[in-house]
């Protein structure tokens, strides 16, 4: 199944309860689709939501309103039956944001171009949190629910991991040789995988983020842009190649190519909500919806979150980020600096 956006993509989510899956474009538009088994994709709503282009999109508030993210560094909601606006904060960040993920059914996180990670809260209507600790842009976000923690990648080469409950950035990880674009955890919570640049994928184990435990350097000469966990020991991820594979963690194995885009770098993966498709999104300007039982035939049994299960808060990760030490040959300093109670009132009317 195919829907034509008939411009890039950035982003897309599926809603978390109903067949409506989401897309942010180049040109700052939303556009919002429903879908079937057998039938055309329905285009329900489009939404020029920002002057430049739309990075980053989710569904909140139980899939009642849409949140984007746009390079204009503002974030906006946006009803999903009227397509009205509900709210818009113009100065989210001081530079463009690039991701947005859920954290609770209260709080998102956004990151930005300059490496600022800020947590919102939905009911007290304001930024709770704020780490500046990258160097360069956020490529991407994932959350450990039990632990509390976010856990970032950046084009700076680092891995970052923010403790909510103790409002600080707890751990960082050495510089590695390329741009870090994709992370995920794994294994109930003991590992962390990390997709680069060059197409290798770096894995770190919990608690021991400082360097990577592993890595598998045979999965693809192309950069690896997003990953999905399927389970605790398989991923599906998609390269600048056009491929969509199918890849097992320790053992570290390619599995079989599941869909391509053709040579088209793929953007973003994402499950539906009841996992029976996997959303893909190309610079062919496709959205593409992929029946799982046909390309993956034992998917049923996959767990539902995508987040490892974590145990307790290890106190062994419970070191703090040295704003001073020694970054190489860089000339910005990240920091463990971090505010909370912001002023913004963006989620107000929400």
């Amino acid at each position: 199944m195919e829907i034509n956006l008939e411009k890039l993509a950035f982003d897309i989510d599926f809603h978390p309860s109903d067949n409506l899956v989401a897309a942010g474009l180049i040109n700052g538009d939303l556009h919002l689709y429903r879908y079937t088994a057998d039938s055309v994709p329905v285009r329900l709503l489009e939404v020029h939501a920002h002057t430049e282009s739309c990075r980053a999109v989710r569904f909140i508030n139980g899939g009642r309103a849409l949140l984007t993210g746009s390079p204009d560094c503002s974030i906006m909601a946006t009803d999903v039956e009227t397509g009205s606006t509900i709210a818009r904060f113009d100065n989210a960040h001081d530079a463009a944001v690039n991701r947005l993920i859920n954290l609770t059914e209260s709080t998102v996180a956004s990151g930005d171009d300059e490496g600022c990670i800020k947590v919102w809260d939905t009911r007290e209507r304001s930024c709770s949190n704020s780490f500046d600790v990258h160097e360069d842009y956020i490529s991407d976000i994932t959350f450990s629910s039990d632990a509390m923690k976010i856990l970032a990648t950046s084009g700076d080469g680092t891995l970052s991991v923010c403790n909510l409950r103790r409002n600080k950035v707890q751990a960082q990880s050495e510089f590695s040789e390329d741009e870090l674009l994709s992370v995920v955890i794994m294994k109930n919570g003991r590992k962390v995988v990390c997709g680069s640049q060059t197409g290798i994928l770096l894995l770190y184990s919990w608690g021991c983020f400082k360097d990577c435990s592993d890595r598998f350097i045979d999965l693809s000469p192309n950069s690896i842009d997003t990953m999905l966990k399927l389970d605790e020991d398989r991923i599906i991820t998609g390269s600048e190649n056009g491929l969509i594979n199918l890849v097992g963690i320790l053992p570290n194995r390619i599995i079989q190519p599941i869909a391509e885009h053709s040579e088209y770098p793929v953007e973003r993966l994402a499950f539906s909500h009841d996992r029976k498709f996997l959303g893909s999104i190309a610079h062919d300007q496709l959205l593409k919806l992929w029946d799982l039982d046909n390309i993956l035939p034992d998917s049923g049994a996959t767990q539902r979150n995508e987040a490892g299960e974590i145990d307790s808060d290890d106190d062994e990760m419970d070191v703090d980020v040295d704003s001073k030490s020694n970054k190489g040959n860089k000339t910005k300093h990240a920091s463990n600096g971090h505010a909370s109670g912001g002023s913004s009132n963006f989620f107000a009317d929400l």
